[in-house]
Protein backbone atom coordinates (compact mmCIF):
# COMPACT_ATOMS: atom_id res chain seq x y z
CA UNK A 1 0.00 0.00 0.00
CA UNK A 2 2.71 2.60 0.24
CA UNK A 3 3.49 2.03 -3.15
CA UNK A 4 -0.38 3.59 -3.49
CA UNK A 5 1.14 6.64 -1.26
CA UNK A 6 2.83 9.99 -3.33
CA UNK A 7 4.87 12.82 -1.93
CA UNK A 8 4.66 15.82 -3.67
CA UNK A 9 6.49 18.91 -3.42
CA UNK A 10 5.57 22.27 -4.74
CA UNK A 11 8.16 24.90 -5.55
CA UNK A 12 10.67 23.73 -3.39
CA UNK A 13 13.19 26.37 -3.59
CA UNK A 14 16.18 24.75 -2.17
CA UNK A 15 17.42 21.27 -3.68
CA UNK A 16 18.96 20.38 -0.94
CA UNK A 17 15.55 19.94 0.70
CA UNK A 18 14.62 17.53 -2.59
CA UNK A 19 17.35 15.13 -1.67
CA UNK A 20 16.56 15.11 2.17
CA UNK A 21 13.13 14.01 1.33
CA UNK A 22 14.18 11.13 -1.14
CA UNK A 23 16.40 10.09 2.03
CA UNK A 24 13.63 10.29 4.27
CA UNK A 25 10.97 8.63 2.33
CA UNK A 26 13.22 5.57 1.36
CA UNK A 27 14.14 5.05 5.00
CA UNK A 28 10.41 4.52 5.43
CA UNK A 29 9.88 2.97 2.30
CA UNK A 30 8.76 5.41 0.22
CA UNK A 31 9.44 5.83 -3.29
CA UNK A 32 6.97 7.55 -5.13
CA UNK A 33 8.30 11.94 -5.33
CA UNK A 34 6.33 13.72 -6.95
CA UNK A 35 8.03 17.85 -7.92
CA UNK A 36 5.70 20.45 -8.81
CA UNK A 37 7.72 23.69 -10.44
CA UNK A 38 11.07 22.79 -8.46
CA UNK A 39 13.61 25.86 -8.47
CA UNK A 40 16.36 24.19 -8.96
CA UNK A 41 16.61 20.69 -10.28
CA UNK A 42 18.05 18.32 -11.22
CA UNK A 43 20.63 19.51 -8.80
CA UNK A 44 24.14 17.68 -7.54
CA UNK A 45 22.93 19.41 -3.73
CA UNK A 46 19.89 17.08 -4.00
CA UNK A 47 22.17 13.84 -5.22
CA UNK A 48 24.81 14.57 -1.99
CA UNK A 49 21.58 15.61 0.58
CA UNK A 50 19.82 11.69 -0.77
CA UNK A 51 22.92 9.87 0.44
CA UNK A 52 21.81 6.96 -1.52
CA UNK A 53 18.47 7.52 -2.44
CA UNK A 54 19.21 8.35 -5.65
CA UNK A 55 16.69 5.74 -7.07
CA UNK A 56 13.67 8.12 -5.64
CA UNK A 57 15.38 10.66 -7.15
CA UNK A 58 15.90 9.25 -10.40
CA UNK A 59 12.34 8.09 -9.97
CA UNK A 60 10.90 11.64 -9.29
CA UNK A 61 7.85 12.45 -11.25
CA UNK A 62 8.10 16.52 -13.08
CA UNK A 63 4.82 18.50 -13.06
CA UNK A 64 4.41 21.71 -14.68
CA UNK A 65 1.49 21.88 -11.79
CA UNK A 66 -0.26 20.83 -8.66
CA UNK A 67 -2.93 19.16 -10.64
CA UNK A 68 -0.79 17.53 -13.02
CA UNK A 69 0.78 16.18 -9.97
CA UNK A 70 -2.75 14.50 -8.58
CA UNK A 71 -4.25 13.09 -11.41
CA UNK A 72 -5.37 9.84 -10.18
CA UNK A 73 -5.36 10.21 -6.40
CA UNK A 74 -8.76 9.59 -4.34
CA UNK A 75 -7.22 11.29 -0.91
CA UNK A 76 -5.27 14.69 -0.96
CA UNK A 77 -3.64 15.56 2.40
CA UNK A 78 -1.94 18.88 2.63
CA UNK A 79 0.29 20.01 5.04
CA UNK A 80 0.81 23.00 6.51
CA UNK A 81 1.35 24.95 10.23
CA UNK A 82 -0.76 27.69 9.38
CA UNK A 83 -4.42 27.94 10.46
CA UNK A 84 -7.01 29.41 7.72
CA UNK A 85 -9.50 32.00 8.25
CA UNK A 86 -11.91 28.91 6.67
CA UNK A 87 -11.01 25.52 8.59
CA UNK A 88 -10.60 22.67 6.73
CA UNK A 89 -10.89 19.23 8.09
CA UNK A 90 -7.80 18.93 10.19
CA UNK A 91 -5.90 15.81 10.84
CA UNK A 92 -2.22 15.01 12.89
CA UNK A 93 0.12 12.93 10.51
CA UNK A 94 -1.11 9.61 12.94
CA UNK A 95 -4.67 10.30 11.69
CA UNK A 96 -3.78 10.78 8.07
CA UNK A 97 -1.46 8.02 7.80
CA UNK A 98 -4.63 5.61 8.36
CA UNK A 99 -6.84 7.48 6.49
CA UNK A 100 -4.14 7.21 3.84
CA UNK A 101 -3.43 3.73 3.90
CA UNK A 102 -7.13 2.69 3.43
CA UNK A 103 -7.69 4.57 0.78
CA UNK A 104 -3.92 3.23 -0.85
CA UNK A 105 -5.65 -0.13 -0.41
CA UNK A 106 -8.01 0.65 -3.59
CA UNK A 107 -6.26 3.19 -5.21
CA UNK A 108 -3.61 6.39 -4.51
CA UNK A 109 -3.26 8.98 -1.87
CA UNK A 110 -1.02 12.11 -1.94
CA UNK A 111 1.10 14.42 0.70
CA UNK A 112 1.33 17.35 -0.46
CA UNK A 113 4.11 20.06 0.99
CA UNK A 114 4.30 23.77 0.22
CA UNK A 115 7.19 26.18 -0.39
CA UNK A 116 10.13 26.64 2.53
CA UNK A 117 8.71 30.45 3.06
CA UNK A 118 4.88 30.65 2.14
CA UNK A 119 3.89 26.61 2.45
CA UNK A 120 1.03 25.87 0.42
CA UNK A 121 -1.57 28.61 -0.62
CA UNK A 122 -5.57 28.60 0.21
CA UNK A 123 -6.15 27.49 -3.71
CA UNK A 124 -3.50 24.33 -3.03
CA UNK A 125 -5.15 23.61 -0.28
CA UNK A 126 -8.99 23.92 -2.37
CA UNK A 127 -7.30 20.50 -3.69
CA UNK A 128 -7.18 18.87 -0.55
CA UNK A 129 -9.20 16.80 1.46
CA UNK A 130 -7.38 17.27 4.73
CA UNK A 131 -5.14 19.83 6.44
CA UNK A 132 -2.42 17.56 8.00
CA UNK A 133 -0.70 20.14 10.87
CA UNK A 134 2.61 18.01 13.06
CA UNK A 135 2.00 19.09 16.54
CA UNK A 136 5.04 21.36 17.11
CA UNK A 137 5.84 24.16 19.83
CA UNK A 138 3.84 26.53 19.41
CA UNK A 139 5.98 28.94 19.92
CA UNK A 140 8.53 27.74 17.01
CA UNK A 141 5.58 25.70 14.53
CA UNK A 142 7.92 25.74 11.13
CA UNK A 143 9.08 22.82 10.60
CA UNK A 144 11.77 22.23 7.34
CA UNK A 145 9.71 20.96 4.40
CA UNK A 146 12.07 17.38 4.68
CA UNK A 147 11.60 17.09 8.27
CA UNK A 148 7.64 17.57 7.60
CA UNK A 149 7.83 14.52 4.96
CA UNK A 150 9.99 12.74 7.68
CA UNK A 151 7.25 12.59 10.71
CA UNK A 152 4.64 11.76 7.74
CA UNK A 153 6.90 9.29 6.09
CA UNK A 154 7.62 7.42 9.85
CA UNK A 155 3.38 7.80 10.65
CA UNK A 156 2.91 6.25 7.23
CA UNK A 157 5.24 2.99 8.03
CA UNK A 158 3.83 3.03 11.71
CA UNK A 159 0.51 2.09 9.96
CA UNK A 160 1.11 0.27 7.73
CA UNK A 161 2.86 -2.49 10.06
CA UNK A 162 -0.10 -2.22 12.41
CA UNK A 163 -1.76 -5.75 13.60
CA UNK A 164 -4.89 -4.27 12.70
CA UNK A 165 -5.42 -1.14 10.18
CA UNK A 166 -8.15 0.35 9.28
CA UNK A 167 -10.16 -1.61 6.34
CA UNK A 168 -10.05 -0.68 3.17
CA UNK A 169 -12.59 1.65 1.19
CA UNK A 170 -15.65 -0.69 -0.21
CA UNK A 171 -15.68 2.21 -3.28
CA UNK A 172 -12.49 3.42 -4.90
CA UNK A 173 -12.66 7.05 -4.23
CA UNK A 174 -13.41 9.85 -7.09
CA UNK A 175 -9.90 10.62 -8.45
CA UNK A 176 -8.41 14.38 -7.78
CA UNK A 177 -9.41 15.77 -11.52
CA UNK A 178 -13.12 14.03 -11.26
CA UNK A 179 -13.40 16.39 -8.16
CA UNK A 180 -12.54 19.31 -10.17
CA UNK A 181 -14.32 18.63 -13.14
CA UNK A 182 -17.37 18.28 -10.71
CA UNK A 183 -16.84 21.20 -8.40
CA UNK A 184 -16.26 23.06 -12.35
CA UNK A 185 -19.74 21.69 -12.98
CA UNK A 186 -21.32 23.07 -9.38
CA UNK A 187 -19.82 26.53 -9.94
CA UNK A 188 -21.57 26.73 -13.40
CA UNK A 189 -24.37 25.60 -12.17
CA UNK A 190 -24.35 28.05 -8.88
CA UNK A 191 -23.81 30.66 -11.41
CA UNK A 192 -26.37 30.29 -14.41
CA UNK A 193 -29.12 29.73 -11.12
CA UNK A 194 -27.69 33.24 -10.34
CA UNK A 195 -27.27 31.61 -6.69
CA UNK A 196 -23.11 32.69 -7.33
CA UNK A 197 -21.89 35.71 -7.79
CA UNK A 198 -19.62 35.37 -11.27
CA UNK A 199 -17.68 38.22 -9.59
CA UNK A 200 -16.80 36.98 -6.57
CA UNK A 201 -17.17 32.82 -6.33
CA UNK A 202 -14.33 31.90 -4.25
CA UNK A 203 -15.66 32.74 -0.22
CA UNK A 204 -18.42 30.47 -1.47
CA UNK A 205 -16.67 27.47 -3.41
CA UNK A 206 -14.33 27.26 -1.25
CA UNK A 207 -16.70 26.18 1.98
CA UNK A 208 -18.43 24.15 -0.63
CA UNK A 209 -15.55 22.53 -1.44
CA UNK A 210 -14.47 21.88 2.56
CA UNK A 211 -17.89 20.28 2.85
CA UNK A 212 -17.57 17.36 0.15
CA UNK A 213 -13.94 17.26 0.81
CA UNK A 214 -14.25 15.88 3.95
CA UNK A 215 -17.02 13.57 3.41
CA UNK A 216 -14.40 12.01 0.73
CA UNK A 217 -16.68 10.96 -2.13
CA UNK A 218 -15.96 7.96 -4.19
CA UNK A 219 -16.83 7.41 -8.36
CA UNK A 220 -20.66 6.72 -8.01
CA UNK A 221 -21.13 9.51 -5.70
CA UNK A 222 -19.35 12.00 -7.95
CA UNK A 223 -21.41 10.32 -10.89
CA UNK A 224 -24.87 10.83 -8.77
CA UNK A 225 -24.31 14.52 -8.10
CA UNK A 226 -23.10 16.00 -11.89
CA UNK A 227 -26.23 13.84 -13.00
CA UNK A 228 -28.12 15.61 -10.60
CA UNK A 229 -26.05 19.08 -11.80
CA UNK A 230 -27.17 17.96 -15.35
CA UNK A 231 -31.10 17.53 -14.52
CA UNK A 232 -30.71 21.26 -13.08
CA UNK A 233 -29.30 21.96 -16.09
CA UNK A 234 -32.29 20.26 -18.64
CA UNK A 235 -35.16 22.04 -16.39
CA UNK A 236 -33.28 25.59 -16.11
CA UNK A 237 -32.79 25.57 -20.12
CA UNK A 238 -36.69 25.25 -20.25
CA UNK A 239 -37.68 26.90 -18.02
CA UNK A 240 -35.39 30.50 -19.16
CA UNK A 241 -36.69 30.80 -22.43
CA UNK A 242 -40.24 31.16 -21.54
CA UNK A 243 -39.41 33.46 -19.13
CA UNK A 244 -37.36 35.20 -21.93
CA UNK A 245 -40.36 35.54 -24.02
CA UNK A 246 -43.31 37.19 -21.40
Amino acid sequence: MLHNIRIVLVETTHPGNIGATARAMKNMGLTRLFLVKPHHYPSADATARAAGADDVLAGAVLCESLDEALVGCGVIFGASARVRKIAWPQLDPRQAAGRALAAAAAGEAAFVFGREHAGLSNEELDRCNFLVTIPTNPEFASLNVAAAVQVVSYELRMASQASSPLSALNEPLASAEAREQFYRHLEQVLTDLEFLDPNNPKHLMRRLRRLFNRVELDCNEVNILRGILTAVERRTARVIPKRSGQ
